[in-house]
């Protein structure tokens, strides 16, 4: 005699489905009524001014290469910045990252001071960072690069410590079994083991920082980015599509060297 399987009824997930998008819609249309601190938006003037963005898309897309001659200088500026920024910065992680991981820092007095202080440098916006400095020390490249600097450090060492932190610590419990100091433990067997994804991070970073110079001139951090302010100051954005082509390229290039360092790196 054959005995049938019946399967249970498949349940059903349409209603928490249903339920929630729902929230989802209710909690958008909430964060558009001013009333309740949401952003307004204006669909008839959308509507009335949609000439004008017609207008300046148009001239985005016929770029005008003329002023690629100015911008040499301002984008040897950028890739400096982002350059030594990173330099700077990557020099500033090494140790950072080993006081802020567990395994290689087991002083949590000192491991939560460096983590509440990178939590509190990587919580202020870059913008902000280069207003700042732009009052403090003037305009030029030196706001941006200490900008980036800060920037960069936020990122890596909160990265390279978690991966510390999620890494087999076994191989350090045998060093401090030998003998060895914390210091000589981090040394040897901390750093080599963490070095790819340290340098990984790091040509990381630099690609951001060719991104972030370009914004961070235009609050008076030098670079490409106040060329941008300058040409958009003077609505030619024909110019401005040659500027963003070119800023394409350049971090499309640094890409593709940053991808095949880490090829060599694995």
């Amino acid at each position: 005699m054959t005995t049938l399987l019946v399967l249970p009824p498949r349940p059903r997930a349409w209603p928490r489905r249903l339920a929630v998008i729902a929230a989802l819609a209710a909690f958008t249309a909430l964060t558009t009524i001013p009333a309740l601190g949401g952003v307004e938006i204006d669909l008839e003037s959308i509507a009335r001014n949609w000439s004008n963005g017609a207008q300046r898309v148009g001239m985005l897309l016929t770029p005008d290469w003329s002023i690629l001659p100015r911008t040499w200088e301002p984008m040897y500026q950028t890739l400096s910045m982002a350059m030594v920024g990173t330099v700077i910065s990557a020099a500033l992680a090494i140790p950072l990252s080993l006081w802020a991981a567990r395994p290689t820092n087991p002083n949590g007095l000192t491991r939560r001071a460096v983590r509440f202080s990178l939590n509190v440098v990587r919580a202020i916006p870059d913008l902000v960072y280069a207003t700042i400095l732009v009052a403090m020390v003037g305009v030029g490249t030196l706001p941006g690069v200490i900008t980036l600097v800060l920037f960069d450090i936020g990122i890596v060492v909160k990265l390279v410590s978690e991966s510390i932190d999620s890494a087999d610590s076994s191989y350090m419990e045998a060093g401090r079994a030998a003998g060895g100091t914390q210091t000589q433990i981090n040394k040897v067997t901390a750093l080599p083991q963490s070095w790819p994804v340290m340098a990984s991070q790091i040509l990381y970073s630099l690609e951001l920082n060719v991104r972030i110079s370009a914004i961070l001139g235009i609050v008076g951090a030098g670079g490409i980015g106040r060329l941008i302010d300058e040409v958009r100051g003077f609505y030619r954005y024909d110019a401005l599509s040659a500027i963003i082509i070119e800023i394409l390229v350049v971090v499309l290039i640094i890409e593709v060297i940053s991808n095949g360092l880490r090829k060599r790196l694995r």
